[in-house]
């Protein structure tokens, strides 16, 4: 299941940059959070779904 972003839920408050560095970065206009590793397996992942603020985080 791949990681995806709702782009219109994400709010930019990087927790799950912070959280997971190496699945998720800022666009490049530094305001919304976008996947780079769609099929990461890190456990952090999961952990950055449960403390999206916006709920924009989500497998499918």
């Amino acid at each position: 299941m791949a990681i995806v972003i709702d782009e219109e839920a994400c709010i930019g408050c990087e927790t799950c940059v912070e959280l997971c560095p190496n699945v998720f970065e800022m666009d490049d206009d530094g305001e919304k959070a976008v996947v780079v590793a769609p099929d990461s397996d890190d456990e952090c992942v999961e952990e950055a779904i449960d403390t999206c603020p916006g709920e924009a985080i989500s497998r499918e």
